[in-house]
């Protein structure tokens, strides 16, 4: 509930200003991603999740819009873990929220552009099935459970690029971590000192309204 009470305080500015700036354009997007977590504490693999979200993009000076946008998304990862003596990746799931604010280089007006800039990310705690929440992480004396923890606020510089037609685009995008997402695990004394880093990589479909 609380996502889309952030999704209507984004949306009624934006459609106020629809109004006023004709170069203003508001963009709906949906699309997959993929989410790799870097760490050397326990061994992972990407997984794919999905992402939807509003943006707005705007003249900002000569070849350069500035596109700024919230969305939601579900990132999943997986973890090597061991079920007594049998080998079992767990799947961990991280629902969060991201803000950007981009600048945009326009090669080509409304057809190919590259988006580069920050993007903050609010992230939920991570979830899995309460089943597996008992089996030994890979390397580790730790339980699957144990770090099912991620810092609440997270940095990634992202780059990306737009192409298409004027009201429907492709984006392929790239964000990077990079703070520590594992951080908040650091908080428990689980006597291990917890570092890793994500990258994201996405593909959406844009429709601009």
């Amino acid at each position: 509930m609380k996502y889309f009470a952030l999704l209507a305080l984004f949306t009624l500015p934006v459609l106020g200003q629809r109004d006023l700036h004709d170069s203003n354009r508001i963009g709906i997007n949906g699309g997959v991603n993929q989410f790799d977590l870097m760490t050397d504490n326990f061994k992972t693999a990407p997984g794919t999740g999905w992402q939807a979200g509003l943006s707005m993009r705007g003249n900002f000076y000569n070849d350069f819009d500035m596109v700024y946008g919230i969305q939601f998304s579900e990132n999943n990862f997986t973890v090597e873990t061991m079920a007594g003596p049998v080998a079992e990746d767990v799947q961990y799931t991280i629902p969060s929220a991201q803000i950007s604010l981009l600048l945009s280089y326009k090669f080509i007006e409304n057809h190919l552009s590259m988006e580069f800039g920050p993007m903050l990310q609010v992230s939920g705690k991570m979830k899995m099935d309460e089943s597996d929440e008992g089996n030994i992480v890979s390397g580790t004396d730790l339980l699957a459970g144990d770090i099912a923890d991620t810092s609440r606020f997270n940095l990634f510089p992202t780059i990306g690029i737009t192409a298409g037609v004027k009201h429907i685009r492709l984006n392929v995008m790239y964000q990077y971590g990079v703070t520590n997402i594992l951080g908040a695990l650091n908080q428990d004394d689980l006597g291990v000192n917890f570092k890793g880093n994500a990258g994201i990589l996405s593909g959406s479909i844009i429709v601009y309204l």
